[in-house]
């Protein structure tokens, strides 16, 4: 029946999407800024500049010349018939062409639509065929925009397959079996086909950017398999104290169920800050990567348990000879006895712990220090992989106009009741006189003449901070002077303009994101550990992992030999949003390894009330649990670095380094070691908590299982069963 309902609900999600799903997005605008105006009044008044562009640029040693200029006219006359082609801007009128070497020449495509990802990508290639059918004898011709390089993009779950058969590497070698392998990834599989079949309705809800369903996706593979083993692992130990295969899911649920409810819910909290940074691509984001969370733990709390409930008996079958396998042994009161590695390595933790923690913190912090450096932009063209039209279109145009041609301000005037003529040279003038404008083009008045348009192209590129300074200048100096004492409003637009405005809110929002999912996350860990000093380190470590991060990140961006490994040839900046969603995923993973670790810990403090059992338990019980999954999280998040862009490939060269950084020295080597020195103080609560705090059990009540195990078996002894290769 489970099953069946599981089928229903993917049949349901399928349906409803494709009967009332929205579209996704490729960008937004700021509400209330400057370049949101400025769009308004284009899309009002100027509604065939408003679409998306796309740029044309042909070279040739004449553009000029007759022969030249009759291919490039055929081309665009040949364009203004296509689809989705609102209009072609004669290049005579834009003021910029041919170049001043004689040897470029731009022409602007206007489409019919605002959102590139509205543009039907056999459309977009349809004009790239063209584009390459008159190209040769001389000439070379390139289309860039936002259109071209979502056409150029790979289609397809190319990423995804990467990153689930990855790990179903691990995974066997982790369990050595083809069935208990299997196991997370049935989960995972189940929750991302629910999902991603979500993400249309979610779109009819909220703007949901293009690369939301992607991090959606990966995230819930990730921790979908995370949590699957956790709990494979968790019901391979019932069974090796000899529960029947019913009772050991029921132990499963009740001991790692509980701990898999926190961690999700960890996560959930933490993309629940992206809704305070007041953004609509960043309330898209929140809503896709939480809805595949709950998905996952769904599954979790019902596709697993019906899962074993047909392979949980055949849990070690189909073994594969991949190493010795490892025999489980029992303790004399019925717990199994971690691996004796793993034991080794939390007793030389808690011998050398002063010198473990300064370690870890120093080189914590060292991973750390390239971020005082990065560089906040929005990456453009420039970082495309150098075969596109993309990319080519955009180094012609740097070549032959300067890089800040691909970037053009577009300078709106709504001229009101005034002079219109006086207003529009004043502001004329006072664009020409800027510093860092390369070009300004001769004002366009609209049908009505209220509303005048003019383009100013800054000397320098779409990511450089000169054209950050050169938009400031324009609002607060240029446009001022220009129309004091008249009622003319004017505003700075364009596709450069809008990404300027929306890096800086977000970095601006940043530190509140921070401070409320860090409060929020500790809270969270209060109640589930009942322990302020648990929540109060666990924090402080996850910002020092999300730290290193952040640093491993803008090291791989300023290119070098570290950026070509991934592919980026030359320094790229980060995108504004980058580090915010990264913070709100790393915050949350973090917070899931802290409970893997420190509910096995409590399960064993509770019993024993010994802290240096505790730590030895939680240690050796979970770090080849920890490893495994962090290794599964890793190789999924490192598919996306062989994307194109630059900003999707940054998430998986930072979501791979924190995991590995993590996974490693915060989780196996940090909080081992500081937990030891606190000593008892790790579960320290004072009274009126105490009384007050609500009691959730995250570790569970595993001794009822063994007690109700012993009591109907009391001479039983359970038989070896292999937990590993």
């Amino acid at each position: 029946m489970v099953l069946l309902a599981w089928l229903l609900a993917l049949g349901l999600a399928i349906g409803l999407s494709a009967a009332f799903g929205g579209e996704k997005v490729n960008g937004t605008t700021l509400p209330g800024s400057d370049s949101e105006q400025a769009q308004t009044l284009l899309t009002e008044r100027f509604p065939a500049q408003a679409g998306d562009r796309i740029d044309l640029v042909a070279r040739a040693d004449n553009v000029a010349g007759s022969e030249v200029q009759g291919r490039v006219e055929a081309l665009l006359g040949k364009l203004r018939g296509m689809p989705h082609v609102a209009d072609v801007e004669d290049p005579s009128a834009t003021g910029t062409a041919p170049s001043p070497d004689g040897r470029t020449l731009i022409a602007r495509v206007y489409l019919d639509v605002a959102n590139p990802n509205d543009m039907p990508v056999e459309d977009t290639e349809r004009l790239l065929a063209a584009s390459d059918h008159a190209e040769g004898e001389g000439l070379e011709i390139a289309l860039t925009g936002q259109a071209v390089q979502r056409a150029e993009a790979p289609q397809g779950g190319t990423t995804e397959m990467l990153g689930l058969m990855a790990a179903a590497v691990i995974l066997l070698i982790t369990f050595g079996s083809l069935v208990a392998a299997g196991l997370p990834l049935a989960l995972a599989v189940g929750g991302l086909l629910v999902s991603s079949s979500l993400v249309g309705l979610m779109a009819a809800v909220v703007d949901v950017p293009d690369f939301a369903p992607l991090i959606g996706a990966m995230l819930g593979i990730a921790v979908g398999i995370d949590y699957a083993l956790l709990m494979v692992t968790r019901f391979r130990e019932w069974r090796a104290v000899g529960l029947d295969p019913e009772l050991a899911t029921v132990a499963t649920l009740d001991t790692a169920g509980r701990a898999v409810l926190v961690a999700g819910g960890t996560v959930i909290v933490s993309m629940g800050g992206l809704f305070a940074m007041g953004l609509s691509i960043m309330d898209g984001t929140a809503v896709v990567t939480m809805v595949a969370l709950l998905i996952v733990m769904l599954a979790a709390l019902t596709l697993f348990p019906a899962l074993l409930g047909y392979l949980g008996r055949w849990i070690d079958r189909l073994r594969l000879p991949l190493g010795r396998r490892r025999v489980a042994r029992v303790s004399a009161d019925g717990h199994v006895v971690p691996a004796a590695g793993w034991v080794r390595w939390s007793r030389l933790v808690q011998r050398h712990s002063v010198l473990a923690a300064a370690g870890a913190i120093a080189v914590l912090v060292l991973l750390a220090v390239p971020f005082l450096g990065v560089r906040f932009a929005m990456p453009d063209a420039g970082n495309d992989p150098e075969d596109t039209s993309n990319r080519q279109g955009y180094d012609m145009l740097a070549e032959g106009f300067g890089p800040g041609t691909s970037g053009p301000l577009m300078v709106v005037a709504d001229l009101g009741q005034a002079q219109g003529d006086t207003v529009i040279k004043q502001l004329h003038a006072g664009l020409e006189a800027a510093a860092g404008v390369a070009a300004v083009s001769p004002p366009q008045l609209n049908s009505t003449g209220d509303t005048a348009l003019i383009t100013v192209v800054p000397a320098t590129g779409p990511q450089d901070s000169a054209t950050v300074d050169l938009v400031r200048s324009v609002r607060d100096n240029v446009i001022p002077a220009a129309v004091k004492g008249t009622d003319t409003h004017a505003h700075v637009g364009g596709r450069t303009a809008t990404t300027i405005d929306l890096n800086s809110s977000v970095v601006d929002r940043l530190p509140y994101l921070i401070g409320g999912v860090v409060l929020v996350s500790m809270l969270l860990l209060l109640v589930a550990f009942r322990s302020i000093v648990i929540a109060a380190t666990a924090a402080v470590m996850n910002l020092l992992s999300v730290a290193a991060a952040y640093g491993v990140l803008a090291f791989f961006l300023e290119g070098g030999w570290a950026g070509r490994l991934i592919g980026i040839d030359s320094a790229a900046p980060l995108a504004g949003y980058v580090p915010v969603i990264m913070f709100a995923l790393l915050f949350g993973l973090s917070m899931d390894y802290e409970v893997f670790l420190v509910s096995r810990m409590s399960e064993t403090w509770v019993r024993t009330r010994d802290n240096s059992q505790a730590i030895l338990s939680g240690l050796a019980g979970t770090g080849r649990v920890i490893t495994a999954a962090a290794s599964i999280m890793i190789v999924v998040f490192a598919a996306m670095i062989a994307l194109d862009d630059v900003t999707l490939k940054s998430f998986g060269v930072g979501m791979a380094a924190a995991i590995l950084v993590d996974a490693t020295i915060v989780r196996m080597l940090l909080v081992p070691a500081v937990m030891r020195l606190l000593g008892h103080r790790n579960w320290w609560l004072p009274r009126p908590l105490e009384r007050w705090m609500p009691h959730l059990h995250v570790e569970g009540r595993s001794d009822a299982y063994l007690s109700a195990h012993d009591s109907e078996t009391p001479t039983a002894t359970p038989a070896p069963t292999p937990v590993g290769s």
